[in-house]
């Protein structure tokens, strides 16, 4: 009625009022699972480390795409660690109380990697190192540490394979060893050879050390030379097995060179140059590996770089056995470590994966013995662990 009394006095009529807009509602954003990684991104180590850097991105971006892992998205949340002890506690103990991340993967250096445990196994995070090899970083004095794996080989079974190499295809019966005395892993890998080496008949002639920094050896190696060896085994970083190798050419050492899985870099060729052309290496990784062509396909596709073995491949080895165990046992850290401690047969990268619940090292890992040609690494020997 009132409405058409104002319209018979000459009124228009006002249109109805909209109802208020609702503001757009935000998507919701997906949960996440954050896993940590302690990386050497600067330094001498950094040539391994952006590249597993680059390998595990590239992974993780796979699962994302195909709906994460429990439905959940995972996030990497990675810090550099230089390849230093103190610097990586550091690290873990940021990731661990601000990031709240559910597990750990790294690091490649044995004495990083233990350095780190000290705040991991306390706080009941797991951690699976890459390329860590030294015994101590899972177990410690016949003591396991139960948050602690990895899937590369270990250093005894890395010295057995040089000496055995050196004994049966070099038919070495001398050998001398540099190396430096500040790094367990040179220390130990040293020794491990120097065991495998004697009891196969062969003695080590002479043991000379020098002390990280140092890249100066013609002392020691004049020493050495003198013993007249067949093998000169150095369980080094490259630089100082590049530098080393050199400067026993410029003395006079007619004999071969073989060393570890520290000498996997582009690097020892660059600074060697023709003294390293034709030495021998342990490895964990080959290029020529036909399992991971696929791989090294995919990350020269997306970086345009061919990946620096074999970190990336061991880092993606570690992906795969983290994630199946979240898928298996969710995000809590025990529960996270006793699913990984029960990996069996699990298809990675370099091949099955299983974890020996008694030492949480890897079973049947194959070793392979790498010859420098050309400037390039190539495949020589192929040992798997027993």
């Amino acid at each position: 009625m009132l409405a058409g009394a104002l319209s018979g006095c000459g009124q228009q009529a006002q249109p109805p009022k909209e109802a208020p807009k609702e503001a757009p509602k935000e998507a919701p954003k997906p949960e996440v699972i954050k896993i940590g990684h302690a990386v050497a991104l600067t330094g001498d180590a950094s040539i391994w480390g952006q590249s597993e850097s680059n390998a595990l991105k590239m992974w993780v971006e796979k699962i994302n795409k195909q709906g994460g892992v429990n439905g959940k998205q995972i996030q990497l949340v990675a810090y550099d660690t230089r390849a230093d002890s103190v610097e990586a506690v550091n690290v873990v103990k940021r990731m661990i109380e601000q990031d709240k991340v559910v597990a750990i993967i790294g690091a490649a250096q044995s004495g990083v990697t233990i350095a780190m445990t000290s705040v991991t196994e306390p706080a009941k995070v797991p951690v699976i190192a890459t390329t860590a090899t030294n015994p101590a970083v899972t177990v410690k004095d016949g003591q396991l540490k139960p948050f602690t794996f990895r899937v590369c080989f270990i250093d005894p079974f890395q010295g057995t394979v040089a000496a055995q190499f050196a004994s049966t295809k070099l038919n070495a019966k001398k050998a001398a060893i540099l190396y430096d005395v500040g790094s367990d892993y040179s220390s130990w890998l040293g020794q491990y050879f120097t065991e495998a080496f004697e009891k196969m008949g062969g003695k080590v002639v002479a043991k000379e050390a020098f002390r990280s920094g140092e890249l100066d050896y013609r002392a020691m190696l004049g020493k050495i030379k003198k013993e007249n060896p067949d093998v000169i085994f150095i369980p080094t970083a490259q630089k100082e097995a590049a530098l080393a190798m050199k400067q026993a050419r410029d003395l006079g050492f007619k004999g071969t060179f073989l060393g570890g899985d520290n000498w996997g870099s582009p690097d020892i060729v660059t600074l060697g140059g023709k003294a390293v052309e034709g030495q021998y290496f342990v490895n964990l990784a080959s290029m020529d590996d036909p399992d991971i062509q696929g791989f090294i396909k995919e990350y020269k596709e997306k970086y345009n770089a061919e990946p620096v073995l074999p970190n990336p491949v061991m880092a993606v080895d570690c992906l795969i056995a983290l994630v199946e165990a979240i898928k298996k046992a969710g995000t809590e850290g025990p529960a996270i470590a006793k699913a990984l401690e029960g990996t069996a047969d699990l298809q990675v990268l370099t091949g099955k994966l299983t974890i020996d619940p008694k030492t949480h090292n890897p079973l049947n890992k194959p070793a392979i013995i790498q010859q420098i040609k050309d400037g390039k690494f190539v495949f020589a020997e192929k040992y798997v662990t027993k």
